[in-house]
């Protein structure tokens, strides 16, 4: 197993603290391998197997365990020695009905530290939230950053590394992909089953959707549009004139699930002179490029957004809430901000043009405070300083 460290190190740094660790994230993106990773760890450290309870339940060997109480019993007769602490892992838990009553149990009861995964935020949704009101650490995970994935195929000698990041722009970066390279004939419908199996059963069975047709021209709008300001209304009135009538109230239903499983996330508007969030006209990216890439096709690929879709999900990964920064009639792709931090950052395949400089300059310099501002490129150039704000190659920045 490769590592993912930047998760693997996030649970060790909340191993036996007294919280619910809960991984979230797409299917496929390597949450149970993140648990196997750790569950090494804890051996590596010195704790038994017999201490560690691991429970997957996509797993047939647990396919009879359906209800809280199946669960209750199961784990309770595994713990053995009150005296021990006992750690438990559960692989898409949500699958057992009112599970949460279970690890709340356990969390008041028992010697225990408790690590959950789930393909769907009705995980932290659900009652787990009441039960636990703050007693939980969410850690989202995704698909590899372009750093991840050019660890995994540290085997290819031969490639440049910006044909390493044409192949993960066109493929995606989730783990079992890296796997089919040598056979790229095989990704097409790995990525087609992991599309059907998330639409199914992440958002059709989940939601009981009664129009699975209209839910799928929605998510093929979005990815066809990763980048672009849109409306609910706009999506509405353009699947409507497609033959696909809906309302708004149905297209932002669709959306929220779609949020919900991981495959598509929203950036809202922030208006810089007025310091408020705006409630319309927002922005969505997709989970992953090789998903999006057997929605659409490659061809007519606006380059630009999809770099714009890659720096999103980077942002994301880093620990930033993310927002597009709205300046009278100006638009700033991302405002990245932490606590205590706060960068602008423009996207574009390249400013080599002057007109083009000038646009994405425009609205970095109309912005006041004196927090970063970058511009990020594919281009490889040695002015890097204009006026302050820095331009960095996108790859450089995804490496670092």
């Amino acid at each position: 197993m490769k590592n993912r460290d930047i998760y693997l190190s996030q649970l060790i740094k909340f191993k036996n603290k007294s919280l619910i660790k809960v991984i979230t994230g797409l299917r496929r993106s390597g949450k149970s391998t993140l648990l196997s990773l750790f569950e090494n760890h804890l051996i590596e450290s010195g704790i038994k197997k017999a201490q560690i309870i691991r429970m997957n339940f996509e797993s047939f060997d647990f396919d009879e365990i359906v209800s809280y109480k199946e669960l209750y019993s199961y784990i309770n007769s595994r713990i053995i020695d009150k005296d021990k602490k006992y750690y438990i892992l559960l692989d898409e838990v949500q699958q057992v009905s009112s599970w949460e009553k279970v690890i709340n149990s356990f969390l008041v009861d028992a010697n225990v530290d408790i690590y959950l995964t789930g393909s769907n935020a009705y995980l932290l949704s659900s009652e787990l939230s009441t039960l636990l009101s703050g007693r939980y650490v969410e850690i989202k995970m995704q698909p590899l950053s372009f750093k991840e994935y050019l660890n995994f195929i540290e085997s290819d000698k031969e490639s440049t590394i910006q044909e390493k990041f044409n192949q993960y722009l066109e493929y995606g970066g989730l783990p079992t992909v890296v796997e089919l390279l040598d056979n790229k004939d095989t990704i097409g419908p790995f990525l087609e089953g992991i599309y059907n199996t998330v639409i199914m059963k992440d958002v059709i069975e989940r939601n009981e959707v009664r129009d699975a047709a209209l839910l799928e021209s929605l998510l093929k709008f979005i990815a066809a549009n990763i980048g672009s300001i849109v409306s609910t209304k706009k999506i509405s009135d353009y699947l409507t004139s497609s033959g696909r009538k809906t309302t708004s109230d149905t297209i932002d239903n669709y959306l929220k699930m779609l949020e919900n499983a991981f495959i598509i996330y929203k950036a809202n508007r922030y208006d810089l002179k007025g310091k408020m969030f705006l409630k319309t006209l927002e922005k969505y990216y997709i989970v992953d490029m090789g998903i999006r890439n057997k929605l659409t096709g490659l061809r007519n690929t606006d380059y630009g957004h999809v770099l714009e879709n890659i720096v999103y999900l980077e942002l994301l990964r880093r620990g930033y809430d993310i927002s597009i920064g709205k300046i009278g009639t100006l638009e700033v792709d991302f405002v990245a901000t932490k606590p205590s931090e706060k960068i602008y950052y423009q996207v574009c395949a390249t400013i080599m043009d002057d007109k083009t400089r000038e646009r994405e300059l425009r609205p970095l310099k109309s912005i006041s405070d004196n927090y970063p501002k970058y511009i990020l490129t594919m281009d490889q150039t040695v002015f890097n300083d204009y006026s302050g704000i820095k331009v960095k190659n996108i790859i450089d920045f995804l490496m670092q």
